[in-house]
């Protein structure tokens, strides 16, 4: 084990910033904000001190591999050190994937970690960094502590570092960094044995060897060596299924977000001539994924509903689910296989740490969000290539095309045509304005006919936690249809810069001579009364949604 010498405790003064209060992602900002005199400094003291963790406890600590991170992560370790932390496990390189992280976390009994990330937002330079907290149970931080952290960084006067050379990340082994050990790991090996404990890899090893053909988009982005490393070499796929493979400060200049938009070159290669399989995608910290198949694409929502109507064929899952789950905007899908199975599903608001409570309890075994964030019980956060594994675990069973499992899942439990419409960049003002006004008329919305559709229902969305009876409310406004549709309005807090409307359209369909249908062609005059209800193009002067998902 290395000493490093000269590790003498520095007390240094500061002063609070105003804007430090995390979102349900953790705190994220421009790399230039984090970047400024103390700024994170300040930050990663109130986590410190909100945590209070005992000395000499465990923390895990690692990040996307964007600009910034490795700068902000020799800060952290000297802080850690610092303030009586006894052991820091850090991903060699400084890489951990967030999945990855809480399954460290939970495999070695350590007290918090801290992830370095801000997930699919951009790299680089003039791009997004954030800082997440994560607790002992390996999931994000609830909401009690994020505030409580904010609450100290109001009265902060002065932080903690060890003044210390850095430490090499780039070996895997141990050091030690004043009192405290510093343990380089493999970022992959714990992960990938979890999804091995999990998943047929024998039957998925025997559906490679049958010529069966992957195309996996890293997107330059942290979950390149975990792919290269489970897909290629220990599942056979051929050399080169994994493409943009090598993680990137700047993720190739690209936003690391796995849709159809920014995940381009992946949508070409699954809808050209000779086009593979199966295609996936996960994005910057590896939390999020995007499923194709040859010229189809599954929704999240749909993915979602496939994985528990076929939860039985993986063996981790074999015995059944316990219960389901759902963020409120994600298409109601899910619901309608939990009723055939006769599970409970539940609905909660966006952000997930609101499954962590029903994951400890043991009251769920699968959850997932439209926002391309599927996961389960055997971790606290969402996991994007264990979704991809779980979809490879039902192909080399079924050994049926992606396209006929999703259309053979809709003539079963019918179709939920859905989609969501992003404006992004709105003036803040003007987004939160409209917010203001349609709340304001939900009431006299109910029973209104909107184009062909009559409103049945109409509520701004609140949450009561049936395990520890805590209530989130505000969580997006939403108009329910007599026909069975539905309309979600929800602001975002994801994002750096601006604000985020995000509309949410779903209707259900149970006529298979209507599922060939495209979503937004389904949707169309739903999506043309609700820009009419709430006068988009008049208030915001968008034309056009910035994403269509």
């Amino acid at each position: 084990m290395n000493e490093i010498a000269g590790t003498r405790v520095r007390m240094i003064a500061t002063m609070p910033f105003d804007d430090q209060r995390p979102g349900t992602s953790g705190l994220r900002k421009k790399v230039t904000v984090f970047r400024q005199p103390r700024y994170l400094e300040n930050f990663v003291q109130s986590v410190f001190d909100t945590l209070a963790l005992p000395p000499g406890s465990a923390l895990v600590l690692g990040g996307d591999g964007r600009y910034y991170n490795r700068e902000a992560l020799q800060i952290i370790i000297k802080m850690a050190a610092a303030n009586g932390i006894g052991r820091v496990l850090i991903g060699r390189d400084g890489i951990l994937s967030t999945p990855a992280a809480s399954c460290v976390i939970r495999q070695h009994g350590a007290s918090a970690g801290i992830i370095l990330s801000a997930s699919h937002n951009p790299g680089g330079p003039q791009g997004d960094f954030g800082v997440k907290v994560n607790g002992a149970n390996g999931g994000p931080a609830p909401s009690v502590l994020t505030e409580a952290i904010y609450t100290r960084s109001r009265a902060l006067s002065a932080y903690r570092i060890l003044d210390a050379p850095d430490v090499a990340l780039e070996r895997l082994g141990q050091s030690r960094l004043g009192e405290m050990i510093v343990e380089v790991i493999d970022p992959v090996a714990d992960y990938a044995q979890l999804m091995e404990s999990l998943f047929d890899f024998t039957a998925i090893r025997a559906l490679f060897a049958s010529r069966f053909r992957l195309c996996y988009d890293a997107m330059h982005a942290v979950t390149g060596p975990y792919a290269k490393e489970i897909l290629e070499r220990r599942l056979g796929a051929p050399a080169g299924s994994v493409i943009h493979g090598e993680p990137r400060a700047d993720f190739g200049g690209e936003p690391p977000d796995p849709n159809l938009v920014h995940a381009h070159e992946l949508v070409r290669i699954m809808n050209g001539p000779d086009a593979p399989d199966f295609g996936a995608a996960c994005d910057g910290d590896g939390d999020r994924n995007m499923i194709l198949g040859r010229r189809f694409f599954v929704t999240p929502s749909d993915s979602l509903a496939v994985l528990a109507a076929n939860a039985r064929l993986a063996p981790g899952y074999a015995a059944g689910l316990k219960g389901v789950a759902r963020s409120m905007p994600t298409s109601q899908a899910l619901d309608r296989v939990a009723q055939q199975l006769g599970i409970l599903c539940y609905e909660t608001p966006t952000g997930w740490k609101f499954f962590g409570n029903l994951l400890d309890a043991g009251m769920i075994t699968l959850c997932g969000e439209e926002s391309f964030g599927t996961g389960s019980s055997h971790l606290r956060e969402k996991d994007g290539l264990w979704a991809v594994l779980f979809w490879l675990n039902l192909l080399a069973v079924r050994r049926q095309p992606v396209e006929i499992i999703v259309r053979e899942h809709w003539w079963t439990h019918g179709r939920h045509f859905y989609t969501r419409h992003d404006y992004e960049g709105l003036d803040p003002v003007v987004a939160r304005c409209l917010m203001k006004q349609l709340r304001g008329r939900l009431g006299r919305l109910r029973g209104e006919r909107l184009g062909t559709r009559r409103v049945r229902e109409s509520d701004d969305f609140e949450y009561t936690d049936p395990v520890d009876g805590s209530v989130t409310s505000g969580q997006g406004l939403r108009l329910f249809f007599e026909e069975g549709a539905r309309v979600v309005f929800r602001l975002s807090g994801t994002g750096t810069e601006g604000a985020t409307l995000r509309i949410y359209l779903e209707a259900f369909e149970p006529d298979p001579a209507r599922h060939h249908l495209d979503p937004q062609q389904a949707l169309a005059g739903l999506i043309s009364v609700v820009h009419d209800v709430v006068q988009l193009r008049q208030r915001t002067g968008r034309h056009a949604p910035t994403v269509i998902t």
